[in-house]
């Protein structure tokens, strides 16, 4: 089982010495100024002064470089370990015109927000306090950076979350390969250092919230997405036929599955290739991921499709599941073959079975990656609300992916902080 767990949590971006990144900061070239940002901060959503934290590790000032970061992401070390730099920042190094390797950002942030845990670096100074209240409903990363920019602006805040420990899907939700716990611990001490009050294992549901709104000034809801989406197949009710979220919850937890030497994964998405990756981490022989588009459709980002491969996963496209068979235990999936006929709503060729084209792949599990729904209970709050985070009531702000649908933590961060900037606007033309 140790064994196991240990590959499971075999780091995708392992953690920088100082001497190597000292070396990797050195090489940056701290391109841009005040009338011509760097290109790695145009496409940082977050909004950090990449060159100006990069420099100072350069300069052997990692303190500085980690208070760059904090000004502008409270969850800059969650962000440094899964945010898809491959597609931001990194994307546009300018390195990268000169022929040569992009600056590991993503590496230099953990590298500096990490000597931050370890030497007491603060996220913040705090505001002193302006006498209003918010309450916060969620601990995803939505809800973290929306608490931590309200708590050092002065505001008293409150986070609200049913489970037992912060992180959302941060916690839950992405593959320990990527992010374990770590540095949620960290992150949350140095929110509660800011002010932020925690109430875990409390869940807040309509009647909560009507409450809320007549005690508080205002309320940030960052509840994020809800369960896996539900589509059924036949053979749903067969053991070893997994949702994705419980998946890769049990492997978060430590709790590994036993998947057995034949694994399918149906979907295309990040998800898909997170749980992929990780059974065949577990031990299985083959782990295949079955999408029914191709792959020039598939929402997972190019680079993590090619991580995939690399870590030896097999994909089959134009191919979907019929049904899962076996006695009490799945044996197989019965599958079709698929062709792309005319777009669907998503602008998409949609996807259609051929004749005559059905066959089993014999498998010992069966993983569900498909995407989750939104979540019901606040359905009508969320279903009108402008690109800050207004929704219909004017004292509840929503940010995260109960807004997005679903996108990177790094998105949420940013939305976060639009939620809060509207938030103080409507605070002061209330006053």
């Amino acid at each position: 089982m140790g064994t196991f767990v240990d590959e499971l949590s075999r780091e995708l971006r392992p953690p920088l010495t100082a001497e190597a990144a000292a070396v990797e900061a050195d090489r940056c070239l701290e391109c841009g100024g005040a009338h011509a940002p760097a290109p790695c901060v145009v496409e940082c959503p977050a909004n950090i002064d990449v060159p100006r934290f990069v420099g100072a590790i350069a300069a052997g000032d990692p303190a500085s470089a980690a208070r760059t970061i904090f000004a502008e992401n409270v969850l800059g070390g969650t962000c440094s370990r899964v945010c898809p730099v491959e597609v931001l920042c990194q994307r546009d190094c300018v390195l990268i015109h000169e022929g040569r390797a992009p600056i590991e950002i993503g590496a230099l942030q953990r590298y500096a927000t990490d000597w931050a845990y370890r030497n007491g670096v603060p996220l913040r100074a705090a505001a002193p306090p302006n006498g209003k209240s918010v309450a916060v409903i969620g601990a995803g990363p939505a809800g973290l950076a929306a608490a931590g920019e309200l708590a050092a602006r002065g505001y008293a805040v409150t986070v609200y979350d049913e489970r037992a420990e912060i992180g959302g899907l941060v916690r839950y939700a992405i593959a320990p390969y990527r992010q374990t716990n770590e540095p949620l611990p960290d992150e949350a001490r140095l929110l509660a250092e800011l002010g932020v009050e925690f109430r875990l294992g409390t869940s807040v549901g309509s009647a909560r919230l009507d409450e809320l709104i007549s005690e508080v000034d205002a309320i940030v809801l960052a509840v994020g997405m809800g369960e896996d989406l539900d589509v059924a197949y036949d053979g749903d009710d067969l053991d070893g036929v997994w949702e994705s979220l419980p998946f890769i919850a049990k492997l978060k937890t430590g709790e590994p599955p036993t998947v057995g030497e034949r694994v399918a994964v149906v979907g295309g998405g990040n998800t898909a290739v997170d749980v992929a990756v990780e059974a065949k981490r577990l031990g299985a022989e083959v782990s295949l991921l079955l999408y029914r588009r191709t792959e020039l459709e598939m929402p997972a980002y190019e680079h993590e499709v090619e991580l995939a491969r690399d870590e030896g996963v097999e994909i089959r496209f134009l191919t979907s599941p019929v049904a899962f068979v076996g006695r009490d235990h799945v044996e197989g999936v019965r599958c079709a073959e698929m062709r792309l006929g005319t777009p669907d709503e998503s602008g998409r060729r949609r996807p259609e079975p051929v004749p005559d084209s059905e066959f089993v792949i014999p498998v010992d599990t069966v993983v569900k990656a498909i995407g989750q729904r939104p979540r019901d209970e606040f359905r009508a709050l969320l279903s009108d609300i402008d690109k800050d985070g207004r929704t219909r009531n004017p004292k509840i702000f929503a940010a995260g992916d109960a807004v997005s649908g679903g996108a990177s933590v790094v998105r949420a961060v940013a939305e976060a902080k639009r939620a809060v900037s509207a938030l103080e606007e409507s605070l002061r033309w209330t006053e």
